[in-house]
């Protein structure tokens, strides 16, 4: 396992460490899930200084924050609250150094602890096949918030697929998820319409292999549609509402917006998916 030591920078609220070490082997009870929320910093705030190099930094008051952080108007395309409460939550940054084109990103996967220390999991991913990437320097990082603790962090490389689905129902209420195989995420304050889910904040649940399970009820009509978008019937979030699902595999992205109202052009095949996302997101609101 690859390490990051923080426990003897906390106190100072900083700290920027790379990513070498091993992970201690001592024995401190079975590990327990930490809960974790994604923070999408990047819209109110711009780094000082690009790290060239894969690093951590975990900051734990709103002065470390400007220190190290330069706040602006929100440049996203969503609402977006920049205030974090620095008295019950730590942020913590992942980088993964330069790279020389677009295409490549670092996510947080999983946290967990014990009575000893914390472990947060993460991959790192690259161009896809396919994909049309840009060339110049990138500097990929993954921003959460985390319970604020005194326990040493580590953290601990593993391999991931970057596959995924996003699933989501819109109208009077709106309610999307998005599906992984290493969790599942629930995006916050969705606006119809307006699925840049990245500048969304989220919720985290720790659940494995949820995006290849849910990816066997998708019908082999939108299968094949790869990489385009289709709306089937008209859904409008004013009245009726409708149904979102969108499948990112590998450099494509299919997007499908269904009526809730069974439509000419809905196959029995798409009403019945219809109706297997609304039950999948009844059960991951529970």
């Amino acid at each position: 396992m690859k390490k990051l030591m923080l426990s003897l920078f906390i106190a100072f609220g900083f700290s920027a460490c790379s990513l070498n070490d091993d992970l201690p082997q001592n024995n401190c009870g079975e590990y327990t899930i930490v809960p974790f929320s994604g923070f999408p910093l990047t819209c109110n705030y711009s780094i000082k200084e690009q790290l060239p190099n894969p690093a951590a930094i975990v900051i734990n008051t709103q002065e470390k924050l400007n220190q190290y952080f330069t706040q602006h108007a929100n440049t996203c395309t969503i609402a977006s609250d920049p205030n974090i409460n620095f008295s019950n939550n730590f942020l913590v940054a992942l980088f993964a150094g330069q790279k020389a084109t677009s295409g490549y990103g670092i996510k947080i996967s999983s946290i967990v602890e014990n009575g000893c220390q914390i472990v947060v999991n993460f991959y790192e991913y690259g161009p896809q096949s396919g994909e049309t990437t840009t060339p110049g320097a990138n500097y990929p990082a993954d921003y959460v918030l985390i319970p604020k603790t005194t326990k040493p962090i580590y953290y601990n490389k593993t391999t991931e697929n970057k596959d995924n689905i996003v699933i989501g129902t819109f109208g009077t209420v709106n309610d999307f998820f998005q599906l992984n195989d290493y969790n599942t995420l629930k995006f916050l304050n969705v606006s119809a319409g307006n699925y840049e889910f990245g500048q969304y904040k989220n919720t985290a649940t720790i659940k494995r292999g949820e995006y290849t399970l849910f990816l066997k009820s998708v019908p082999t009509e939108i299968l094949n549609l790869k990489g385009q978008t289709k709306t089937y019937g008209s859904p409008d979030p004013a009245n009726q509402g409708g149904v979102y699902f969108e499948l990112r595999q590998g450099a494509s992205t299919t997007k499908i917006y269904i009526d809730n109202t069974d439509t000419a052009d809905q196959s029995t095949e798409v009403k019945a998916f219809k109706k297997a996302i609304k039950d999948k997101i009844v059960l991951l609101k529970i």
